[in-house]
């Protein structure tokens, strides 16, 4: 199942983006492709583009709280080039480059109240898919929240119950992939302490110190 910006296999989420795009002119409200390079060893699952950050950028995490802990976090463990997702113009900052690592999401479209309906994220689970089949042994998937946890496990094929959800928690998946766990650096958890900036970084440095132990190149 090959990713085009022209998808629309979901009415609910293709009228949602005719309407933003109504509203807001000025934003990207298409369907988000990853980012960084195919093939990298270290796959981030997200949830879905933000109202007034992807779906206004056009690349995943740029523009809202998310992204900037995402990549703060990202730059600090030396997989990005830089801490700052947006230019001074608040646009997408194309000098930024990831190192070793590549950005995607469970659903590519902005739902409605950033809630996904299940039969949406079963029909756009192919691109998933199609992230994980490029990955090369002994990568490292990182799931933001328990709806890119089971987006990983249903793109492979996997049932839920043997892999159950939890901050922190690590998962070695047939055929020699890792699954990491994190709740979802999104404002609304930070802000009520579910996860600190602590928290999410003790993942993403758990998740280094494993590919430093495998030696990809």
């Amino acid at each position: 199942m090959k990713f085009s910006v022209d998808c629309r296999l979901c009415p609910r989420l293709a009228g949602f983006l005719n309407q933003v795009r109504g509203e807001q002119p000025d934003y990207y409200a298409l369907p988000v492709s990853s980012f960084g390079e195919p093939r990298s060893p270290f796959l981030i699952v997200g949830l879905a583009p933000g109202m007034h950050g992807a779906n206004r950028t056009g690349r995943p995490f740029t523009g809202d709280f998310a992204g900037n802990l995402l990549y703060g976090t990202l730059h600090k463990c030396g997989f990005s080039s830089s801490a700052e997702p947006l230019d001074a113009a608040g646009n997408a900052n194309l000098s930024l480059h990831l190192r070793g690592c590549r950005i995607t999401n469970a659903v590519r479209c902005l739902p409605p109240q950033n809630k996904p309906e299940p039969q949406e994220v079963r029909a756009c689970n192919g691109y998933v898919a199609e992230e994980l089949a490029m990955l090369p042994q002994a990568a490292a998937i990182l799931a933001l929240g328990t709806i890119a946890h089971q987006a990983v496990l249903m793109a492979l094929q996997l049932r839920k119950s043997s892999f159950v959800f939890g901050h922190g928690a690590q998962h070695e998946l047939p055929g020699g992939l890792t699954l990491f766990d994190s709740y979802h650096c999104s404002r609304y958890n930070t802000q009520t302490k579910r996860l600190t900036t602590v928290m999410f970084e003790a993942v993403i440095d758990n998740i280094a110190k494993y590919l430093e132990s495998k030696h990809f190149d």
